[in-house]
């Protein structure tokens, strides 16, 4: 089964200039078929601050009101999507930016209101992607923002490890899929103090001891619920690492195994 690999990126590395151009040159580097989901909750936030509109944000997780829908949907599918694949481009890979509106890639369903009302922010109900195979196998490399649709003409803020860990169950079915989160951090750390107490190996009933001390905690919980979550959908491989990580062909950061 032919090879391919889903590398979201997100935080820090997203909002510097030089550590994503690092991470471009490692990414296009990769062997066989790719795909880039990105982040850029950063770059939102410092736009929203310039047009006085306030970010809104419970246990890491932005709220989007009409006014931030806007700002997320011209920042994350124009700036920084398109300075993404720019950059791809001057680096000799074909890239094409997309939502999960584009192609009907990705619908969601907006968020329940529970106990607190997030607003229009898209929970994953189905993935389309067999126009984006068409793509894949002609060597196009699609770079994903992290925005949905909902089907009836509304755009949706949706978490990029979701998206990430979507992607890559719906593509298991047609290749052996390896999926990396790459981030600032060497991976997931036993000693939240220490950057080189890096957990090689992690299994799904390791993480709930970690997350029921407090080792691990806030953003780092979403993520690995997701990369869990493929690693049981059928995803060969989940890695969580850093830029330097990437390029070590799965040698470095953290392994999830169930």
């Amino acid at each position: 089964m032919q090879q391919l690999t889903i590398v979201k990126v997100g935080g820090k590395v997203v909002e510097t200039p030089e550590s994503l151009q690092q991470l471009l040159a490692d990414f296009v580097a990769l062997p066989g078929l790719k795909i880039l989901v990105h982040g850029g909750g950063r770059s939102a936030t410092k736009v929203a601050e310039q047009l006085g509109i306030e970010t809104k944000m419970v246990e890491g997780r932005r709220i989007t009101d009409m006014e931030t829908l806007k700002v997320v949907t011209m920042v994350y599918a124009g700036l920084v999507n398109k300075n993404i694949v720019a950059s791809l481009q001057a680096k000799g890979a074909n890239a094409i930016g997309l939502t999960g509106a584009d192609l009907n890639l990705i619908k969601a369903i907006k968020r329940p209101v529970k106990n607190i009302d997030y607003g229009y922010v898209g929970d994953v109900e189905s993935v389309q992607v067999g126009e984006l195979m068409e793509l894949l196998n002609k060597n196009v490399v699609p770079v994903v923002a992290p925005l949905t649709h909902d089907g009836l003409g509304n755009m949706l803020n949706t978490n990029a490890d979701t998206m990430a860990s979507a992607l890559a169950v719906a593509f298991a079915k047609h290749y052996q899929v390896n999926l990396v989160y790459c981030f600032e951090k060497k991976g997931v750390l036993s000693d939240p103090e220490n950057d080189d107490a890096v957990i090689q190996k992690l299994s799904h009933s390791l993480f709930k001891q970690y997350q029921q001390s407090g080792v691990i905690a806030e953003g780092m919980i979403p993520k690995l619920d997701n990369g869990f979550n493929a690693l049981k959908s059928g995803v060969a491989k989940v890695i969580i690492t850093n830029t330097e990580g990437l390029k070590s062909d799965g040698e470095a950061g953290t392994d999830l195994i169930w």
